[in-house]
């Protein structure tokens, strides 16, 4: 009789499979299998909200098999992911499978390795209760704000309406961000940058500052011109030369939130993305037997912890030892104290195996896994280095009472930086001359004259603060305490497509919806909307999963909070404005001659006539589809050959799927020809030419010009290098990464040249 293991993802489950043996079953609850149904509120608020929970629809075959599975097992493990959904998780499949308490185990897994794994398994424990109530406490929360908030959106604003607890905080952020734009006042500033040297070549900028009693803000051409007539026939002294080493320390291995902001910014990732990403490096990916198979790449990716477990310093000390040398080993294992109000369950995200480098298994990730993986390594394998030394130099010049500055630095040891440098938001630095790496500034001493070069005024507005993007957004929920690391992906996504937020590039933009909903619940629902009261609400669903306070302790005072503003709100929520900016159309109404609105019915979108109800003139909304025209494509070049058909000139035309050549009498005679390139390869089969061509898909492939009495074609390019065992063609597969002997039966393989020098690099 085997054991089950049950987990949440079939990718995780071949490789949990894989280490445990022939002893074990694993199988997949692919996610949750009870949830509260959508019909209704299914929360018992005035009977110690309890919650009524239901399979999910289109589980019920799936929760069959596993209960048969069940039954016959000696042990059932429940494995869902190791943060309080997936405690919930394993409750619910306890419940839904009704399985007997004291076969039924509960493991979790920091990691997807053979050692982690197999521990877990020698050391199972209870399920939670604690964890679970956490959870349930989110989600009747969520469940009751919800169904209670949505009416008053329909009342108010429109139908179909949807307001979440800690969604409804995201927008106002966002919200209020554009109302600080649209408030911003520009406000004028003058800079003055001088080009100072003291012989040929040897030449540097500077700054305006102020006096050496104050600095001085230039707010007017006025002031700026005062300046440059004082100065203009001047020569510098200089007042100071300050040299100094610094140390820089590297940045922390990453956690759910930092790697949401870097994967943003460095990748251009947004939030969903890089979780679903992340997700799959978690749960395992096969990377050749040479590397182990099915591994789990990186450490579980929900956490707020900055904690590393010793075994993994200790790996990475070696691989930092052994790869760049013990100079860039610090003496001491680094480690980094985590944020007071993190929940510090699991450890930083790092990679499971740092020995696995992302060169090493690049050809067997997808673009998406090998970028974000790469950046996971770098950041922790930093995080592990000695600090970077930096020479750092300051100077001030000063010409007729007035001082000028200029700074930067210069690398003396890279230390974490030959791996890894933190990227930052961008600032607008007005005030100063940027710190400039490798500033090139003579030997100066205190008192020599420097002679002034050129000199230039530059006029200047402040901006208004920036809107912001998934990176800063994320960054704020992070440091309010809004939200933790397994919802900010939900968030995000959620606001979007409940349109109350749009994407324009980077940037989250309110929508009109967005920003009439935001005024809504601040006025009538100030509470739920309050960034303090949201974060106070996270703290104390951490107070219940260590344990200190009871889910009726906290949900009883919410309630009757909440209850005292929804009745306050029946009685004003009329009163408000809180109309939908109106969308014009560019059809007239047959009726009455005013242009038609857009607006929202059951059946979607319609065009009405905006004097209603005097007017109830509607027609749909439907986009005219006109009659493609056919264009005469014009002819690019003649080829050098005749046409097969008639002998008449072959010429060169543009089409769907790229470029081809067509009989010049067309549509008389409609032979074509499909453009090609020959590769400097003779065909395996025949010795003839080999051809490049395009199929459907623009995906590349490679044919005989002899096709089809020559059958031969291939997706992976022939290479002129013969293979060194039974001399036939090689092949270039995936890219440049490996190249493969066509005959399978020979089995020769080897690494290519590019990929082997970049390894090395």
């Amino acid at each position: 009789m085997a054991n089950l293991v049950i987990v949440e993802s079939p990718s995780k489950a071949t490789a949990i499979k894989k280490y445990l043996g022939s002893n074990y079953k694993v199988i997949a609850s692919k996610g949750h299998v009870r949830d509260l149904p959508k019909s209704s509120l299914s929360v018992d608020v005035e009977n110690g909200f309890e919650a009524h929970y239901i399979n999910i629809r289109g589980k019920g075959d799936l929760i069959k098999e596993i209960r048969k599975e069940a039954k016959a097992a000696k042990k059932v493990f429940l494995a869902p992911d190791p943060d309080r959904e997936g405690e919930a998780i394993a409750w619910h499949l306890a419940a839904a499978l009704g399985l007997e308490p004291e076969k039924t185990l509960r493991v979790s897994f920091n990691e997807i390795t053979p050692d982690v794994v197999r521990a877990a398994i020698k050391e199972p424990r209870a399920i939670d209760m604690n964890l679970v109530n956490a959870q349930q406490t989110r989600r009747i929360w969520d469940r009751v704000v919800g169904y209670k908030l949505s009416p008053y959106l329909w009342k108010a604003v429109k139908n179909g309406l949807s307001a979440g607890r800690v969604q409804s905080v995201a927008a106002r952020i966002i919200v209020d961000r554009e109302d600080e734009i649209r408030s911003f006042v520009p406000e004028e500033y003058w800079t003055i940058d001088a080009q100072v040297g003291v012989g040929e070549g040897k030449e540097f900028a500077v700054r305006f500052y102020g006096t050496d009693k104050r600095k001085i803000k230039l707010d007017s051409e006025k002031a700026t011109a005062k300046i440059v007539e004082a100065i203009k026939d001047k020569n510098f002294t200089v007042r100071s030369v300050k040299r100094a080493n610094r140390q820089k320390l590297p940045a922390p291995p990453f956690t759910t939130s930092t790697m949401q902001q870097e994967a943003s910014r460095k990748l251009g990732f947004q939030s969903q993305r890089i979780m679903r990403v992340a997700q799959e490096l978690y749960e395992g990916i096969h990377v050749g037997s040479e590397n182990g198979g099915v591994q789990g790449l990186i450490t579980y990716m929900r956490t707020d912890s900055l904690r590393v477990s010793a075994d993994a310093q200790k790996a990475a000390r070696e691989l930092i030892c052994a790869k760049y040398g013990e100079g860039f080993c610090p003496e001491k294992p680094r480690s980094y104290k985590t944020r007071a109000n993190a929940q510090d369950a699991h450890e930083a995200i790092r990679p499971s195996h740092v020995d696995l480098e992302p060169a090493k298994i690049h050809k067997y990730l997808t673009p998406d896994q090998y970028r974000l993986y790469k950046l996971i390594w770098e950041r922790f394998v930093a995080s592990q280095m000695q600090s970077a030394t930096l020479n750092t130099l300051s100077v001030e010049l000063e010409a007729a009472g007035y001082v000028f500055r200029a700074g930067g630095y210069s690398v003396a040891f890279p230390g974490y930086m030959a791996v890894y440098e933190e990227s930052e938001d961008e600032e607008i630095r007005a005030d100063a001359i940027s710190e400039q790496k490798d500033i090139r500034i003579p030997e100066l001493a205190e008192g020599d004259t420097i002679k002034l070069r050129e000199i230039q005024t530059a006029r200047h507005f402040t901006e208004a603060p920036a809107r912001y993007t998934e990176a800063s957004l994320i960054k704020f929920l992070d440091e309010k305490g809004i939200g933790r690391p397994s919802t900010y992906n939900t968030i995000i996504t959620t606001i979007v497509s409940r349109n109350y937020v749009v994407r324009d590039g980077r940037s989250l933009v309110p929508t009109p919806l967005g920003e009439v909903t935001t005024r809504l619940m601040k006025e009538n629902f100030s509470d739920i909307v309050d960034y303090t009261f949201t974060a106070h609400m996270e703290d104390q669903l951490d107070e219940i999963e260590k344990g200190n306070v009871e889910m009726l302790d906290v949900l009883n005072p919410f309630w009757k909070g909440f209850e005292k503003e929804l009745e306050r709100a029946e009685e004003t929520i009329g009163k408000g404005s809180f109309e939908l900016p109106v969308e014009e159309t560019d059809i007239i109404c047959d009726k009455c001659g005013a242009k038609m609105v857009i607006k929202n019915g059951r059946y979607g979108k319609f065009a009405a006539c905006p004097n209603y109800p005097n007017c109830r003139n509607t027609k749909p909304l439907t986009e005219k589809k006109e009659e493609p025209q056919r264009v005469e494509k014009k002819a690019t070049a003649v080829a050098d050959f005749k046409c097969e058909k008639c002998g008449a000139d072959m010429v060169q035309r543009n089409g769907r799927y790229g470029s081809f050549f067509a009989c010049s009498r067309y549509p008389e005679c409609s032979f074509t020809k499909q453009k090609t390139k020959e590769l400097d390869v003779p065909c395996p089969k025949c010795g003839s030419k080999i051809l490049i061509k395009t199929g459907r898909n623009k995906t590349v492939f490679y044919s005989c010009e002899k096709y089809p009495e020559c059958d031969f074609s291939s997706w992976d390019m022939p290479v002129s290098e013969c293979c060194p065992q039974c001399g036939k063609v090689l092949f270039r597969k995936k890219g440049k990464a490996l190249l493969v002997c066509h005959d399978k039966e020979c089995g020769y393989r080897r690494e290519s040249e590019e990929t082997a020098a970049e390894r090395k690099e």
